[in-house]
């Protein structure tokens, strides 16, 4: 069973979705019980940092999601979710985020040509044997919709990234961590297949 977190962040049910196509069962709620007994689970959302730190303290949720990586039950941020498991965010100065990894969330820069919010599918770069990128080929195309990226302190923990004016630290894995700042669910075949190598995590 995955337990995808709901706190109210939107981007729930095309995650859903995509796990149901994929065949594996999974339950979207913000019950501890339940989040807590899964096998995998998921963070997703899309919206303001601050906001959706906000949420998850009121749930009680962020207590949650520090016990499940402490039980190293495997955990996927997606988008937004990948963004509140580092320690800030410039879009919400002073709002601490869960901490779990280390790095910062910066605004991607106002370059000449390139829109912001960076909207639509780019390609990767991938690096340091990622497990979520297993049988998916250099250069694939994912989507993405941020105005706000990763800089990941750690280097090794970084198994992909993409151009887009500056390096974007685009999927990092540490321990049974995962995210992505790509949206998987929304990117077609090899995304879904980025999604099942998550869902087989650990299995022999």
């Amino acid at each position: 069973m995955i337990a995808i977190i709901d706190y109210d962040a939107g981007n729930l049910r095309s995650v859903e979705k995509a796990l149901k196509f994929l065949g594996e069962e999974s339950i979207v709620t913000r019950g501890q019980k339940e989040i807590l007994s899964a096998d995998k689970i998921i963070l997703p959302g899309v919206g303001a940092f601050g906001e959706a730190m906000d949420h998850l303290r009121k749930l009680e949720l962020d207590k949650v999601i520090q016990e499940a990586v402490h039980r190293q039950i495997p955990l996927l941020g997606i988008c937004l979710g990948l963004q509140l498991l580092f320690e800030g965010s410039d879009e919400s100065g002073g709002v601490e985020g869960l901490g779990i990894l280390d790095g910062q969330i910066v605004k991607i820069p106002d370059t000449l040509g390139l829109k912001i919010p960076h909207i639509g599918w780019n390609s990767l770069h991938l690096k340091n044997q990622g497990r979520l990128f297993e049988g998916v080929p250099e250069g694939t195309f994912v989507y993405f919709v941020h105005s706000f990226y990763l800089k990941a302190k750690e280097e090794s923990i970084v198994k992909a990234s993409a151009d887009y004016g500056v390096t974007i630290h685009a999927s990092v894995e540490k321990d049974a961590v995962f995210a992505c700042q790509f949206h998987p669910e929304k990117s077609s075949s090899m995304g879904l297949r980025i999604l099942q190598n998550f869902a087989k995590t650990g299995e022999v």
